[in-house]
């Protein structure tokens, strides 16, 4: 008989144990999920000319090391895509076009603040492997060659546009394409023999392409400007990217590239 009376007092200790420990858990729970739920990412969206793309993914990887939280998000292409789509209302913080004249659309428009002028570029012939078809310059030996360059509203045509008339050259392209990348492919995977594309291009396909310079390239260079979006809530960080592409270790890394620093 003590041995049954016992028993209903052992079970009440236990429901009550058990009370106890179902009661933290659920706060056990929510501290361990808000610990390990990730912090908030934010966006900042820089729109560039395609002749940026391995640069600026470097100091990508700079930028965001030294911005916690920060994820840097590009879209590449011709300055004049770049600027339409701006204009269309596209989500954008940075701006960086290939020449000042597409820069100076937005601005007009006043889509942009204050621009800089971070690096100029010039151009120079590009062919496959081993020149096979034995271009030598802006000259004759083009006849008969598949070339491909620029179309004329993008920065790179407009600009290879200004040469040619200076050098009193007439080029007969199979193809002008909207990006200076479309170019350099189109070269590199054989689909054309030669094509004109930056400096910047050329040392960016490394094996990928022979380099063949043209004689008073440096007659037409293109200014390079930066700017800030108007429309951008993000302008402190925007211009955190401005000042890493400004500071000398981007600079560095951009005359790496094959640019000229702005202040050469």
């Amino acid at each position: 008989m003590r041995y049954l009376r016992i028993l209903p007092a052992i079970g009440a200790a236990a429901l009550a144990l058990a009370a106890c420990t179902s009661g933290s858990t659920p706060a056990d729970s929510t501290a361990s999920a808000e610990a390990t739920q990730p912090a908030e990412t934010t966006v900042l969206n820089v729109y560039a000319a395609a002749s940026l793309t391995e640069t600026f993914g470097e100091l990508e990887e700079i930028f965001e090391e030294a911005n916690p939280g920060v994820d840097v998000r590009f879209n590449f292409a011709g300055s004049q895509d770049l600027v339409t789509q701006l204009g269309e209302g596209a989500d954008v913080d940075v701006l960086a076009t290939a020449n000042e004249s597409t820069m100076k659309k937005a601005a007009d428009a006043s889509q942009v603040d204050a621009q800089t002028i971070f690096v100029t570029n010039t151009l120079t012939l590009i062919t496959t492997p081993g020149n096979p078809a034995g271009v030598t310059g802006l000259d004759s030996s083009l006849d008969g060659v598949k070339l491909v360059i620029c179309a004329p509203e993008v920065p790179c045509g407009k600009l290879t546009k200004t040469l040619t008339e200076k050098l009193g050259v007439t080029l007969n392209p199979v193809s002008e394409e909207q990006a200076v990348t479309d170019v350099r492919g189109k070269v590199s995977s054989g689909q054309a023999d030669a094509g004109i594309v930056y400096k910047t291009d050329a040392l960016a396909e490394g094996d990928a392409v022979d380099t063949v310079a043209i004689q008073g390239a440096e007659e037409a260079v293109n200014k390079y400007p930066i700017a800030l979006v108007s429309a951008s809530t993000k302008k402190d960080l925007g211009q955190k990217w401005i000042d890493l592409v400004l500071s000398a270790e981007g600079q560095k890394i951009l005359e790496d590239a094959g640019f000229t620093p702005a202040a050469k």
